[in-house]
């Protein structure tokens, strides 16, 4: 119910205003006061009617002060949208992802050729620096970070991380590489973590690791299907975690228990060794394959991929800039 002012406070202002003049003032106020005692004590007289609630009692001065206004209420501020991680954001469905129909090109030799007509990129970690994958975006183009997942590069910065407990035999054709014991990821796994730290960091939208098929191959480790299995799957998931993509490399006896965990396969060989149809479980699920040749041209493998729907490309065992297709 609202308030309004007493007679003293009215006369106050009369007062402050200069309307009444002091001694008058202090004959109203002495009567004022004379006649409430007398109403507060034992009377016969009828007790004074109320005004009615809706109009406000009358002054004596004949004015009275508006009821004052509410204070509008101020409307409740939302609380602000938390923002999306960067992991969150990069792995949401609407991000990039390749497709069956994408065009290839891969390059670890040489100045990097940022004019081929190609949809996808593949190129190495180390030597591709940062300012090269946005000039490759700013094209339209997506690039592939190349690591070495399964076996073990002397020349590498991180070289000395791995524990000799890990490294294995020579691979053949490649004396200064080691193959990995993949049952060790324990081991392994802050060294392949922050390789793939270093894709996601450089701006990469997938990864490509190669020798994840060191089962099939004389390792100097016991390495059985399952091993590889649990280890691919362990790296798929790694790299998903990152924000990355992940394709499958050379892993074609495993490819079809493996397309739901990768994003996309590259091949090497496939056609020389009659070996593709072995990848068409990641065309199936959608995925692209994207077959390297290096001693086949064209003629030969162009029929092979129009059948099978890849995207295989002839390149030097260099991979310089050099490329054919179909």
């Amino acid at each position: 119910m609202p308030t309004y002012p007493s007679i003293r406070w009215q006369f106050g202002l009369l007062v402050r205003r200069g309307l009444i003049p002091a001694l008058a003032v202090a004959l109203a106020v002495a009567l004022a006061v004379a006649l409430a005692a007398c109403g507060s004590g034992a009377s016969s007289s009828a007790p004074p009617v109320a005004p009615p609630a809706s109009t406000p009692p009358v002054p004596a001065s004949g004015t009275y002060a508006a009821t004052p206004t509410p204070a509008p209420t101020a409307a409740p501020t939302a609380a602000p949208t938390p923002a999306a991680s960067p992991t969150a954001l990069a792995t949401t469905a609407a991000r990039w992802r390749p497709t069956v129909g994408d065009t290839f090109q891969i390059q670890y030799a040489g100045t990097i050729s940022l004019s081929v007509d190609a949809a996808v990129y593949d190129l190495d970690v180390d030597d591709t620096p940062a300012s090269t994958v946005a000039a490759l975006h700013a094209k339209g183009r997506h690039v592939f970070c190349y690591v070495d997942a399964g076996a073990w590069e002397n020349y590498r910065s991180d070289a000395s991380s791995f524990p000799s407990a890990v490294l294995g035999k020579a691979m053949d054709g490649w004396p200064d590489e080691r193959w990995l014991d993949i049952r060790k990821i324990d081991t392994l796994a802050p060294i392949l973590r922050h390789r793939l730290a270093t894709c996601a960091a450089k701006g990469f939208d997938g990864v490509d690791p190669d020798n994840v098929n060191g089962y099939t191959n004389a390792t100097g480790f016991p390495l059985t299907a399952a091993d590889q299995l649990r280890f691919n799957r362990w790296l798929a998931s790694e790299a998903h975690s990152r924000g990355l993509l992940i394709a499958l490399k050379n892993d074609g006896d495993q490819a079809a228990a493996l397309a739901s965990n990768f994003d996309a396969a590259v091949v090497e060989q496939c056609v020389e060794y009659s070996e593709c149809p072995m990848y068409s479980p990641f065309v199936a699920a959608g995925k692209p394959v994207f077959d390297i040749e290096y001693s086949r041209g064209p003629s030969a493998f162009c029929p092979v991929a129009a059948k099978l729907h890849f995207a295989i490309i002839g390149k030097h065992l260099s991979l310089d800039a050099y490329r054919t297709h179909c």
